[in-house]
């Protein structure tokens, strides 16, 4: 159309004519290129984005797979390292080990997912909880916590060993969960927790009349008995304490937490540790200090428990306005001056026999005294409580920990070389 108005004003002059066809189509061209390129460019751009989307994802999906396969192996390696020691043990002492293994879901469901509500304790290991399973069956769960003192050996340790035993005065190990991350363990539930719940709570020892505390002394000592002497393993726990001793519904002691527990064969008597673990107060001397412990350190421990079921107070944070002393150098001191029955918890008034009361007490600072060899070990122990006509040896000075208060009361160690510090001393009380 131009072309032809061009043609009409100007019908002589060719040369304009057809130059100005020529910029129309140069124009044309420049605009169709113009066109091509920007849908070139955004062709590109799309594929490029496609490309980096599709790059994207599967890099992304590869991180999720590999994340996934990482966790599978590390639950496999862990599963594999608990098999190998399960196996180890089991093939040095010549039997299999059977243990249930729960599910977590399992687990989860009996506990209501580890709800506050069903917690009902906390120890070095992690919390504890109480759980229902579908048959109607109470447990307590013992998990791993993963900031723990106490990691996969004492687990393993403690699975190992009190697999193996089996006892009326031992807590009862239903199995274990390992799944995941997690590590628990699966008891038998007791209500009434455990033994420092009763005896130093004011109300709760007003329940325990001297019987029932004496058939709790005892039932102790026989679960000691058994895992010294009467077990197919030699045990020595080496965490003897009021809150490591569960009650069941009748009242009846149940020794537990096998974490930190040694195995003795053949005639070995005693073993010595760097790595010292147990709870301050409860320990004996020469473990305390010098890594040595043997069935004589757990015969300690059971005396300091027996001195606290009578008086009804702590040995490590024990107080009198008349010297410093913890409880083993107050019952000491009594013992000298003639008039141990000071001793004796006053909610327990006159329900006790004097003579029996004076026995225990007796046997108990027999089991604390200062030099191993000289502590009884659990049959005499046993017979002694049992028989009113047995006459126990006059007790020795006792080794015990100075009533000092920076480290507070019943608080454990760690694992720490305590033996190459000062931070535990011993006193020896000579008698009058």
């Amino acid at each position: 159309m131009v072309a032809l108005l061009v043609k009409i004003e100007h019908p002589n002059n060719t040369n304009t004519r057809i130059l100005k066809q020529n910029d129309l189509f140069c124009a044309l061209v420049a605009w169709a290129e113009a066109i091509a390129d920007a849908k070139r460019k955004k062709l590109v751009e799309m594929i490029i984005a496609i490309v980096i989307s599709i790059v994207s994802g599967i890099f992304i999906l590869g991180c999720i797979g590999w994340g996934i396969s990482r966790m599978r192996r590390r639950a496999k390696r862990t599963a594999r390292e608990f098999d190998s020691q399960r196996d180890s043990k089991e093939e040095d002492q010549g039997e299999d080990l059977e243990l249930p293994l729960f599910d977590l879901e399992v687990i989860s469901g009996a506990t209501n997912r580890f709800s506050f509500e069903k917690k009902i304790g906390q120890g070095g290991f992690g919390p504890v909880y109480k759980g229902e399973l579908r048959t109607g069956q109470e447990i307590a769960v013992k998990r791993l916590s993963q900031s723990s003192g106490q990691g996969l050996e004492e687990f393993k340790n403690e699975v190992i060993l009190i697999s193996k035993l089996q006892h009326r005065n031992l807590v009862k190990l239903l199995g274990c969960c390992i799944q995941r991350e997690e590590r628990m363990l699966i008891y038998e539930y007791l209500p009434n927790k455990s033994l420092n719940y009763f005896i130093f709570d004011q109300t709760g020892r007003k329940l325990l009349t001297w019987k029932k505390r004496f058939d709790i002394v005892l039932g102790i000592a026989r679960g000691l008995l058994y895992l010294h002497q009467d077990s197919r393993l030699r045990i020595i726990h080496r965490d003897l304490k009021t809150s490591n001793i569960l009650l069941d519904s009748e009242m009846n002691p149940k020794i537990s937490d096998f974490g930190i527990a040694r195995i003795f064969g053949g005639d070995q008597m005693e073993e010595k540790t760097r790595r010292v673990v147990g709870t301050y107060g409860y320990m004996s001397p020469e473990y305390a200090l010098n890594g040595q412990f043997s069935v004589k350190s757990d015969v300690f421990s059971f005396g300091v428990i027996l001195l606290e079921i009578v008086s009804g107070k702590k040995n490590w944070g024990f107080y009198h306005p008349d010297h410093d002393f913890n409880l083993l150098g107050h019952a000491w001191k009594l013992w000298n001056e003639g008039i141990p029955l000071e001793l004796v918890d006053v909610l327990l008034e006159d329900s006790f026999s004097a003579d029996d009361m004076v026995r225990c007490i007796q046997v108990a600072l027999l089991c604390v005294q200062l030099r191993p060899e000289d502590r009884p070990i659990m049959s005499s122990v046993v017979f002694m409580l049992s028989n009113q006509s047995a006459v126990a040896a006059q007790p020795k000075e006792p080794g015990f920990v100075t009533g000092n208060t920076y480290m507070g009361t019943d608080s454990s160690s760690t694992g720490k070389n305590l033996h190459t510090g000062n931070e535990l001393t011993i006193t020896l009380l000579d008698p009058r």
